[in-house]
């Protein structure tokens, strides 16, 4: 049976009580309906699951008392940062959630010259509220423990200066000649991937990516769209370097 399982931003041990944040408190006790001496699963993205019992559950809210903890290993050995051109709504939460089921362990959201998405910084805020909230869900349904980083939404030039300088840094091109088969990666490597929005990365956004150290491949003959071409690069490396 699979456990009643949410994401808390707070810190958790055993021996304590806390009171459920609204979201967990929402899933676990309006969703799942839990009550009082039900059992579940807690995480705080520090990599253990803490299990718990509802010591409280009532309209305005609920109570736990966390009764251990456990670690939980299954991250990928492919450390794999994902630079996605923001696509428009469930798009943009579709790549999120899939792509960390399957692994990824952080996302940077990057507009650019063609992205067709424009947000103002009120927007960009309350859009980064909910990529977490999206990627926290993703967690809580695919069993990590970790949860993956969503940078602030930026310009592709903003993005690309804020990497780290480590890894390999590929860039998603239709046009390019090196293709998955041809890569050569170290156990445990770090690796950054670069998707273009609906419209692809234009001849400025490719010089800008070039620039910064990225390598183009392609993913076969057909060109994909942004939602399926990151998923299907990431589980093409994911089942070469790391652990599918």
């Amino acid at each position: 049976m699979r456990p009643n399982r949410s994401h808390v931003d707070c810190p958790l041990a055993p021996g304590t009580r806390i009171a459920l944040p609204d979201a967990a408190a929402a899933h676990l006790l309006r969703v799942l309906r839990l009550r009082e001496g039900d059992t579940c699963v807690l995480f705080n993205g520090d990599g253990h699951d803490y299990q718990a019992r509802i010591v409280a559950a009532n309209k305005r809210g609920g109570e736990v008392e966390i009764l251990g903890s456990e670690p939980v290993d299954n991250e990928s050995p492919l450390r794999i940062t994902l630079v996605q051109g923001i696509a428009r709504g469930e798009k943009m939460d579709l790549i999120l959630q899939k792509a960390t089921e399957l692994g990824v362990a952080a996302f940077v959201p990057a507009s650019s010259q063609r992205s067709e998405v424009k947000l103002d910084p009120a927007r960009a805020g309350k859009r980064l509220a909910h990529w977490r909230t999206v990627v926290a869900s993703a967690c809580e349904q695919s069993g990590r423990a970790r949860v993956p980083e969503v940078a602030p939404p930026a310009s592709l030039e903003a993005a690309v200066a804020a990497l780290a300088d480590d890894g390999q840094r590929l860039l998603l091109d239709p046009f390019a000649e090196a293709t998955v088969a041809a890569l050569d990666l170290p156990p445990g490597a770090a690796l950054t991937v670069a998707v273009g929005p609906e419209g692809g990365w234009s001849p400025r956004d490719r010089g800008t990516l070039q620039s910064a150290g990225f390598t183009g491949i392609r993913l076969g003959p057909r060109v994909l769209r942004t939602e399926t071409a990151g998923l299907a690069a990431i589980a093409a490396l994911q089942a070469r370097f790391g652990d599918l």
